[in-house]
């Protein structure tokens, strides 16, 4: 089909609004509120983001919070570079939902307010920390071209052996999956966020991201 096609019929109007029913705990199938309770009591403590689209397909939800978790709870990245590869992803496909949850859990894990700031804004952030680099760029590269330069790959597997850089790189994997979900289904910002955080380009939704700033210079 043509692009004059589906600019026709386009609905704009409902651009802001959630593209599939959001339900709630008395809509819910038997199954479905199985997994609710699961998930709320478990380390997220409430149904957000893509589960809210994931819940009507219970099975794929469940082994999708059970997935999640690990990856973001449990693996040998610590929390603080973990939520610095994930706004890098949330930046990269400008996912406002993935960001406001993310922006704000990565500034309590310790990345400090100017990085989150210049990941925003599509800027090159400045470390100081050549680690806090070294997945900047790891997360920057796969998302930017779909592949790491060798070097990159090495020193990630350097720090974290070969079980961390598998780690990291489904990390990323995973939040870009969310990221598609949240823009696919046009899941709502969360009720604490009073608007929008994130440009979105004229291209579409996929921004490029810059390298980064080092001590040394451009990483």
């Amino acid at each position: 089909m043509s692009n004059e096609f589906f600019r026709a019929n386009a609905d704009f109007s409902s651009e802001t609004a959630a593209r599939l029913p959001l339900l709630t705990p008395t809509d819910m199938s038997e199954e479905q509120r199985s997994l609710h309770d699961e998930v709320v009591a478990g380390p997220r403590g409430k149904m957000v983001g893509p589960l809210l689209a994931a819940i009507h397909s219970p099975e794929l939800a469940r082994r999708w919070s059970r997935m999640g978790e690990f990856l973001r709870y449990k693996t040998r990245i610590p929390p603080r570079l973990s939520e610095l590869a994930i706004l890098v992803t949330a930046r990269r496909w400008t996912s406002q939902v993935e960001w406001a949850i993310h922006s704000e859990a990565a500034i309590e894990a310790g990345v400090s307010p100017e990085i989150v700031d210049a990941i925003r804004g599509a800027e090159s952030p400045e470390f100081n920390d050549e680690v806090d680099a070294l997945v900047y760029e790891y997360a920057r590269q796969l998302q930017q071209s779909g592949e790491v330069e060798l070097a990159l790959y090495k020193a990630v597997e350097a720090r974290w052996e070969t079980a961390g850089v598998v780690e990291l790189t489904a990390i990323i994997g995973y939040y870009t999956m969310v990221s598609m979900t949240l823009n696919a289904h046009h899941i709502p910002l969360p009720e604490s966020c009073l608007a929008a955080e994130l440009d979105v380009p004229e291209s579409g939704r996929m921004t490029a991201l810059p390298p980064c700033v080092t001590s040394g210079g451009v990483m």
